[in-house]
């Protein structure tokens, strides 16, 4: 019993940092992305967004972007009174699209 306990142990010391790479590369992968298509002159550059939304969130803790390079667009996640908040912006133009209460 104790052999399958420390096999079982083992196999998810392994195979743990192997299951959480698919998120962990697709996130690498917008982060590319994303610095691909502002290089190319295609999207604006994520402080130049953040310095447009961030006073409009007064009372909010910003946890940080994601990028969806499918729509061509960030989603900036805040905390304020212990509900999860986003604003999606138009990655082209800086507007926003939608956010959530």
């Amino acid at each position: 019993m104790k052999r399958i306990a420390t096999s079982l142990l083992a196999f998810g010391l392994i195979a743990g940092p192997i299951m959480a790479e698919p998120a962990f590369a697709q996130r690498r992968s917008e982060q590319g992305e994303a610095r691909r298509e502002m290089s190319a002159g295609n999207i604006m550059q994520l402080r130049d967004i953040e310095a447009r939304i961030l006073p409009t969130m007064r009372g909010a803790e910003y946890l940080g972007p994601a990028y969806d390079s499918t729509a061509m667009a960030y989603r900036l996640k805040f905390l304020r009174d212990g509900r999860v908040m986003y604003v999606d912006v138009d990655a082209r133009t800086g507007r926003v699209l939608r956010r959530s209460r």
